[in-house]
């Protein structure tokens, strides 16, 4: 068991935890911070996507202890009042069914405009790559990140 001292949404957080915890169980267990769900536990869904140093990173197998030297962000942390140009795209478009991957997704399309604010088709593919949708609205998250990127010009 170790202590760290972790940057989380613009607050820094001490936990007490083994060195190998993943950092979706310290957000969730821990910290109270629920909105980042739990999908597969293996980094394929993306469900679990979090913020690290702006890249988006799966925190199912993100260590705490790797977690420790990053700033991280968390679908809590990525605006104060939900008003991020990913989360109003998010609803303009009526985007989410069932709802449960949407945190992951948004996190994940929000690493990609940070780097990227004008991505073409192809690079939204492969940014959201990996991002599952039970639902299958893959058509409406790629329009929604469109209408996003024409927010953040």
């Amino acid at each position: 068991m170790a202590q760290y001292n972790l940057q989380i949404n613009n607050r820094t957080y001490t936990v007490d935890a083994e060195p190998d915890t993943p950092l979706l169980w310290i957000l969730r267990d821990n910290l109270g911070l629920v909105g980042t769900k739990y999908g597969c536990g293996i980094a394929q869904c993306g469900a679990c996507t979090v913020h690290s140093n702006g890249n988006a990173v799966r925190s199912c197998v993100l260590p705490v202890s790797a977690a420790a030297k990053s700033k991280i962000t968390t679908i809590e942390g990525l605006s104060e009042k939900g008003d991020h140009p990913v989360q109003q795209a998010w609803a303009e478009v009526d985007v989410p069914q069932c709802g449960y991957c949407q945190a992951g997704q948004i996190m994940s399309a929000a690493a990609l405009l940070s780097k990227n604010p004008e991505p073409t088709t192809a690079q939204i593919e492969t940014a959201m790559n990996g991002n599952i949708c039970r639902c299958g609205t893959y058509h409406r998250i790629q329009e929604a990140i469109v209408l996003a990127s024409s927010k953040i010009k």
